[in-house]
């Protein structure tokens, strides 16, 4: 997964030149890290006096996570309400329910709520999951309100003394306004009742700018807590996840690396600065 093993491979540690900074320049912005952490970069590793041009660019990488908590939420009064945001195709449906699993099998309570009712097929697919994994699911009628759908799911979660509800919410509307509408609705609805605890951005891995821009727009409509980074196998580039914290201090809580159940785990910020930059 490095993204810098190519460049390390031609550069000595303690003679950088300008051509090399350039390229270095050239490699962040092919790895989705942004002009931001670039520049920072750039100018860390040209005025770094003692210190390895490696451990430059480490330090740098690891000053531009956020240093929000990590760790995901829980209400022992109550059921914590996890809200699943995200445009349709970045693997939303899927993390809510290994999400779900991974908090089950924290021996934790859970609840899902299928509030995606514009996409039949994916009412369908998360109670498939939740069939699999003997999780409860809440759904309504086809086209049925997605906030009626939250509030009747997070009434049952509080009557039945759930740990957890996770909502999964839909991707895409008529227009993107239509969307943010229905989701503050839906977060507005849950709330007369129960506080949403988190609202986790579903973020995948390989788009690129275009993934922090989305990230941007739902965190200004429904006030993000965390990410969710799907699709960090060896092909993508991951960049994007330290571009998208850099730029909204948003701590990734989860990643996503391939489409088992297993597949999904905490984000160790250390480990993942070091498959990134390792040689």
């Amino acid at each position: 997964m490095s993204l810098f093993k190519k460049l390390f491979a031609k550069i000595s540690r303690n003679d950088i030149s300008t051509l090399d900074l350039l390229e270095l320049e050239s490699l962040l912005i092919e790895a989705d890290l942004g002009a931001g952490v670039a520049k920072k970069i750039i100018e860390n590793s040209k005025s770094r006096k003692n210190e390895d041009f490696l451990d430059s660019v480490k330090r740098t990488l690891s000053e531009s996570l956020s240093n929000k908590s990590r760790e995901i939420s829980y209400d022992s009064e109550k059921p914590t309400v996890i809200l699943i945001v995200g445009v349709n195709g970045t693997g939303k449906t899927t993390s809510a329910a290994k999400l779900a699993n991974y908090l089950k099998n924290e021996n934790r309570k859970v609840m899902i709520a299928a509030a995606d009712t514009f996409r039949a097929a994916a009412v369908a697919q998360i109670q498939t999951w939740g069939e699999r994994l003997g999780i409860p699911v809440v759904f309504g009628n086809d086209g049925a309100d997605p906030a009626a759908v939250a509030f009747d799911a997070a009434k049952r979660s509080i009557t039945e003394k759930f740990d957890y509800l996770i909502i999964d919410t839909a991707g895409r509307l008529h227009t993107k306004d239509n969307l943010m509408a229905e989701l503050e609705k839906v977060k507005r609805v849950v709330e007369k009742i129960i506080p949403v605890n988190e609202v986790l951005f579903v973020l995948d891995g390989t788009t690129g700018q275009n993934g922090l821009a989305q990230a941007q727009i739902f965190n200004e409509s429904v006030g993000v807590t965390g990410l969710i980074v799907t699709k960090l196998d060896g092909s993508a580039k991951g960049g994007i996840a330290i571009a998208t914290e850099a730029a909204l201090d948003l701590p990734i809580k989860f990643i996503g690396t391939g489409e088992t159940l297993t597949d999904f785990a905490r984000f160790e910020s250390v480990k993942y600065l070091e498959d990134l930059t390792s040689l």
